[in-house]
């Protein structure tokens, strides 16, 4: 979501399909456009969250995106802010129902586990994405081949169906940095990770192409922290997400087996970020980890 989308919800796109920003990206547009009526309408928190029978906390949480909007709820908001029978009421209404509906990832199934969801719907919501990996490419810049071969440990010949719908999903996922406004991508990748033969030299191959080709886009940074500095760095991997909203904080997510942490608090998520600070110091500049791709590459040939 770029920045600009935040000035008028007539920038989100229809749902529906992988370029749709997903209910996240449309509850923080919502949550912008209330807080933006109710400071002009000189409303309070406290006196907003009373008029619908709520509280400043939960007043808090809507203008921030936390959480889905009930349509009483929005209604008497707007009439409170003094937004009567206008385009822009009607659209917030529609893009508020919007914004309970599932994204296009949230199918039933095994493919995307709930822990995962809701990080698929902050990371279409982001404006930078900084990442952090040890053992495997970053998801967003992973070439099909790759990732099937990640999702079957290393036998893609035995893929089934949630397995080819979990590297779908991964697909449709890059497209965030093809869209108008796409979110600025920082990697940083153990070295180790470009030796590892994820599916045989020639997917690795392919893989590192992708990567080189990836690189020289404008939205996206790649670096790679040289094996001598291997084991320096953060003990495990990361991604931190920011948002344009600025009372949306900025959230750190850590992966596991089984969920998912998602860290929030602010002595939390500095602290992550001074290792990415210290991570991006360490490693190769962008034009010299390009250079080493190419090496990598032309050794596998």
């Amino acid at each position: 979501m770029a920045e600009n989308a935040l000035e008028g919800p007539e920038h989100a796109d229809a749902p529906g399909g992988p370029d749709d920003p997903g209910p996240t990206a449309r509850r923080i547009i919502v949550g912008a456009q209330l807080k933006r009526l109710r400071e002009e309408a000189a409303v309070t928190r406290s006196a907003a969250g009373y008029h619908i029978r709520g509280s400043e906390s939960k007043i808090s949480r809507m203008e921030s995106g936390k959480v889905g909007f009930k349509h009483r709820d929005v209604d008497d908001l707007l009439t409170l802010y003094g937004e009567g029978a206008t385009e822009r009421r009607a659209r917030l209404l529609e893009l508020a129902q919007q914004a309970n509906e599932p994204g296009w990832w949230q199918r039933p199934g095994e493919a995307v586990p709930d822990w995962f969801s809701e990080y698929v719907g902050l990371e279409s919501a982001a404006v930078r994405i900084q990442t952090y990996e040890l053992l495997f490419v970053p998801g967003l810049l992973q070439t099909p081949e790759y990732a099937l071969s990640i999702m079957t440990r290393g036998r893609p010949d035995t893929a089934g169906a949630t397995e080819r719908e979990r590297v779908e999903v991964r697909m449709k996922r890059q497209r965030v940095l093809d869209r108008p406004g796409a979110p600025r991508l920082w990697a940083v990748v153990e070295e180790g990770v470009l030796h590892r033969p994820i599916g045989g030299p020639a997917v690795l191959g392919a893989q590192l192409d992708h990567l080189a080709e990836m690189a020289r886009r404008p939205n996206v940074t790649l670096q790679v922290l040289p094996s001598e500095l291997s084991g320096y760095g953060s003990e495990t991997a990361f991604t931190m997400l920011r948002f344009a909203e600025p009372d949306v904080p900025d959230i750190t997510y850590i992966e596991g087996l089984t969920g998912a942490l998602y860290l929030d608090r602010r002595g939390e998520v500095e602290e992550y970020s001074r290792q990415m600070d210290e991570l991006t110091i360490d490693a190769l500049s962008p034009e010299e980890s390009r250079s080493l791709l190419a090496k990598l590459r032309a050794d596998i040939a």
